[in-house]
């Protein structure tokens, strides 16, 4: 795979606080990362700068194989869906469709890439339910539907399946898998599910206390991790 994003000696600070610190990531055009560390660990806050809702302290960026100018540019390749959606108090069709509406699209391609975008969720047939009657799980596939709808080449998911029961964890994970295979989307997911991580990602990065201590292959970072706090933190014996 080649190199999509590319994130240098990246720290970010809140005031005295320092919240990630000297981050050299590479993504893959294609992959499925997951990064993973208990809560507090910076996981949301590398997603927010990777999608441009914040500024890092210092660090460099590269999208693309070009340094990052433009950003609203590459900000409409990049979509961003986080634990708890967003529900508009409109019909699902008005919550999927708002991003292309916002673009400009057409209403006849508006139709289309709603339609596909539902097909893949597995909610065809509730365009015209209010949204807000639905249930958790799909209200999440709702919001999955809203962040693909526009195929971003990019796709940040912050705890997708968090608050979900395991039936809705599955069906998530097939549409991340589905979304990956079949549209070529890179997805970067944020969790610290241990088992959904061996279920669905192609490679691993570890964030603790800000530092992202490794990054592997998943087979290699759950058989053999080259950091021992990697292997305390997977197997649950890490105290924080």
């Amino acid at each position: 795979m080649d190199e999509l994003f590319r994130i240098k000696d990246l720290s970010m600070a809140f005031g005295e606080k320092v919240v990630l610190e000297n981050i050299d990531l590479t993504i893959r055009r294609g992959e499925i990362l997951a990064i993973i560390g208990p809560s507090g660990s910076g996981k949301t806050t590398l997603l927010r700068i990777l999608n441009f809702f914040e500024k890092p302290t210092c660090g460099s960026m590269k999208f693309d194989g070009m340094d990052i100018r433009e950003i609203n540019d590459i900000r409409r390749r990049m979509s961003l869906l986080f634990q708890t959606p967003a529900i508009f108090n409109t019909s699902v069709f008005d919550n999927v469709a708002y991003g292309l509406k916002v673009r400009g699209v057409d209403k006849k391609a508006i139709e289309k890439k709603v339609g596909v975008a539902l097909s893949i969720v597995g909610l065809s047939g509730m365009e015209k339910q209010k949204a807000c009657t639905l249930s958790g799980g799909e209200a999440q596939r709702m919001a999955f539907a809203r962040a693909i709808v526009y195929d971003p080449e990019i796709l940040l998911l912050d705890e997708p399946t968090a608050s979900l029961d395991p039936a809705n964890v599955a069906k998530i994970e097939d549409i991340i898998r589905r979304v990956r295979d079949e549209l070529g989307t890179t997805i970067i997911i944020a969790t610290h599910n241990i088992p959904q991580v061996r279920r669905i990602a192609d490679r691993v990065g570890i964030l603790l206390d800000g530092v992202l201590i490794e990054v592997n292959d998943k087979e290699k970072i759950f058989a053999a991790p080259d950091d021992a706090r990697s292997e305390a933190f997977i197997k649950g014996e890490m105290v924080y």
